[in-house]
């Protein structure tokens, strides 16, 4: 039976593995097990156990305690409508992954241009900057 806290390690999991972006072959392969069962503890169909969880934290390079993180009541928030506060799984999405990646391999002036046109299009009432790549 899955539990609320084997889905929170599987998502903490799944985050670290894209963020640094590792295949789940790539990790099976890192801690001597196949890729299904990866698989089985990103979406929290198996339990994983502590031999296991500190194999994945070293090959992750996170602390244990790295897939606990927000667990705790004071930890649990909901996005709401306050602007200033994520999601609690929006790091866990495939598409927030691929562009911080993005982001960070530009330049650091493409990155500022970047920055200030998400923030103009934000509350989308601000027309955006003009983007001038070539500085």
């Amino acid at each position: 039976m899955t539990s609320d806290i084997d889905l929170h390690v599987g998502k903490r999991l799944r985050r670290r593995r894209r963020l640094l972006g590792l295949t789940q072959q790539n990790l099976a392969t890192e801690v001597g097990i196949r890729f299904q069962q990866i698989q089985k503890y990103e979406c929290g169909a198996n339990r994983v156990s502590a031999a296991r969880l500190f194999e994945l934290s070293e090959a992750l390079s996170v602390p244990v305690q790295y897939f606990y993180e927000g667990l705790s009541d004071q930890d649990h928030f909901t996005a709401g409508n306050d602007p200033e506060i994520l999601a609690p799984d929006v790091l866990s999405k495939k598409e927030t992954m691929d562009l911080v990646r993005a982001y960070y391999n530009m330049g650091e002036a493409p990155r500022k241009h970047l920055l200030d046109l998400a923030k103009s299009l934000q509350d989308g009432t601000t027309k955006p900057p003009a983007l001038s790549l070539m500085q």
